[in-house]
């Protein structure tokens, strides 16, 4: 008996007859947990678009939190591989079912998101199938071991294709990883900007602005330092209030977050608003956006606050700067500097009318660079060339 089980989406296009002589691209990532982060979204995302392009879709994951946002109307079908550890006998026995699943789905292209699945399915898909292998890079490694780092090099010329989220991702897998560089390349996360045309910005009291940033509660996010910089703002903008948008994922580093703004008197002026359901809705109530993250591969975040019109001010980290051409669409801070950071949004706050030509610069760059077209052109045409 099969290991691998399915999750059948209630009304799903994917399964129908007018699908299933397409091109079947599996999507593998290692997790849905509860609250989606970005990798489990593009993969979302991905598999509702590739249809459009003349391509099946269906994901395989190999953990699914019961609760998680992945399974309502998911865009295709789940599969489900229980999978914990990568070198035991029951991972032998799943990559056999692995196998099987391959051909019997006639998968013809595999893409990877995350390390589990670039190594152990990509591992078995290299020497398994006939199937194309594709890696999915969205970090510069924040989460790997030394093990990992072996384990890629080691690997290295397993992938057919690379899709690194940002420039700053692809020079780290040639460098780093020693993956030739014909076949990295970047495809920068894109928006449809329709969705944000009838978005209007509500009516609130004038010389009352709003910075705000959007990510998960992780250390890695330098909320802390948002919270730092805006202690010094209040004291120049009595009327100014700051506000981070994002589910809790680490406990312990929100209670610090929460104990800071009591210490730094700002409980007046901040608000942790939780989990958002629409970006677009609360994009719109902000002036300035801010990401003080402490690494990124490349931010959808930062994207999404380009495409609502606001000046952004982000740590020059990762592909930050890809997205934020300093003294354009607003500004570049270096790594934990509060103080900087600070500097910044004052800047924005004194003058209101080179904030709002930042922001109209910044959704001029999206449709410029950052489209969904763009970004699925690049994917499809790699695909093309793949399966030759």
């Amino acid at each position: 008996m099969s290991m691998i089980t399915v999750l059948p989406p209630e009304d799903s296009s994917l399964n129908d007859a007018n699908h299933a002589e397409l091109p079947h691209v599996l999507l593998v990532v290692d997790q849905f947990p509860k609250t989606l982060g970005g990798g489990e979204r593009i993969v979302l995302r991905l598999a509702a678009l590739l249809p459009k392009y003349g391509y099946r879709a269906s994901i395989l994951t190999f953990s699914v939190h019961p609760e998680s946002g992945g399974l309502k109307s998911p865009p295709c079908p789940i599969y489900v591989l229980p999978l914990r550890r990568t070198y035991d006998l029951t991972a032998l026995r799943a990559a056999l079912d692995f196998r099987h699943f391959l051909k019997q789905h006639r998968i013809q292209i595999v893409q990877t998101f995350f390390e589990s699945s670039d190594l152990w399915a990509g591992f078995v898909t290299k020497t398994m199938s006939k199937s194309k292998l594709i890696w999915s890079r969205r970090d510069m490694g924040i989460l790997r071991g030394r093990k990992h780092d072996i384990a890629y090099r080691l690997m290295s010329g397993a992938p057919d294709a690379v899709f690194a989220v940002s420039e700053q991702v692809r020079q780290h897998c040639i460098e780093v990883d020693r993956i030739d560089s014909a076949r990295v390349q970047t495809i920068y996360n894109g928006l449809d900007l329709s969705d944000w045309k009838t978005t209007s910005r509500p009516s609130k009291p004038s010389g009352e602005p709003l910075v705000t940033t959007v990510g998960n509660i992780r250390r890695i996010k330098g909320h802390d330092i948002f919270i730092k910089a805006a202690a010094s703002i209040v004291q120049r903008f009595p009327n100014v209030s700051f506000s981070i948008a994002g589910d809790v994922l680490e406990p312990d580093y929100f209670a610090e977050l929460q104990a800071l703004v009591r210490d730094l008197n700002l409980s007046n002026h901040f608000h942790f608003v939780g989990g958002i359901t629409n970006i677009h809705e609360y994009l719109s109530t902000a002036d300035i956006f801010a990401l003080p993250s402490r690494s990124e591969g490349f931010s959808n975040a930062i994207v999404e606050a380009m495409a609502a019109s606001l000046p952004v001010i982000a740590t020059n980290v990762g592909g930050n700067a890809e997205a934020v051409k300093d003294g354009v669409n607003g500004f570049l801070v270096p790594l934990e500097d509060p103080a900087a950071l600070s500097a910044a949004i004052a800047h924005l706050l004194s003058d209101p009318s080179q904030a709002k030509a930042m922001g109209l610069a910044g959704k001029a760059l999206v449709a410029e660079r950052f489209t969904t077209e763009a970004m699925m052109n690049r994917i499809s045409t790699t695909y093309r060339n793949l399966l030759r």
